[in-house]
């Protein structure tokens, strides 16, 4: 037993680095040490967006969904490139957004859970973003997902783009295809609005 409440107890299994990279599809939880609270505004959640978008870029991803909790915060991350780390990424947004919390901090180590084929098929996929969306109705927060203001996706290139209106899936699904082909994030060939 650990006697000191405060310091890690251990770390969470992980996979092989190779389930990270390439066109993995991974469900990270972050959470807030102690389960602090009073750090969740406005102002942290565009430091999250800015952040974010850096390491999507940096690391070539694509974030259909995110939600940020009063205690944790949950990402979908979508590798587009054969060189996309998650483990990388997920360094790079902690580290970089670790004083935007300003008196708490998050726990040592994220969870995360790489998405098996079946769970990747659009419809599962779908499925488990839209659980994700879910949150704060399940805990009370608000009455629609669609009115809790942090939450949303980071596609570098589509900063309009909101996974809680029904036409998103459509568009997402061809911007996330066009990266893929690509290589990278980015804006797609036809003209068409973000």
């Amino acid at each position: 037993m650990n006697s000191q409440p405060n310091t890690p107890r251990g770390y969470l299994p992980r996979l092989p680095v190779e389930h990270y990279r390439g066109q993995a599809i991974v469900f990270w939880t972050h959470t807030v040490a102690l389960r602090a609270t009073g750090w969740l505004d406005e102002c942290f959640h565009a430091a999250f967006r800015e952040t974010m978008l850096h390491a999507a870029v940096r690391e070539q991803l694509l974030c259909p969904v995110y939600v940020l909790m009063p205690d944790h915060l949950h990402l979908l991350w979508m590798g587009v490139a054969e060189e996309s780390d998650q483990r990388v990424a997920t360094r790079f947004l902690r580290e970089t957004l670790a004083p935007s919390f300003s008196t708490a901090k998050l726990q040592h180590q994220p969870h995360d859970h790489v998405l098996k084929e079946a769970e990747r098929q659009r419809g599962a996929f779908v499925a488990t973003c839209a659980y994700v969306l879910e949150n704060p109705v399940r805990a009370a927060l608000c009455s629609r997902r669609e009115d809790w203001r942090f939450s949303g996706c980071i596609v570098p290139g589509y900063p309009r783009l909101d996974p809680r209106v029904p036409e998103f899936w459509e568009r997402f699904w061809a911007i996330y295809n066009a990266c893929v082909a690509r290589g990278r994030p980015g804006k797609m060939q036809t003209k068409t609005a973000d």
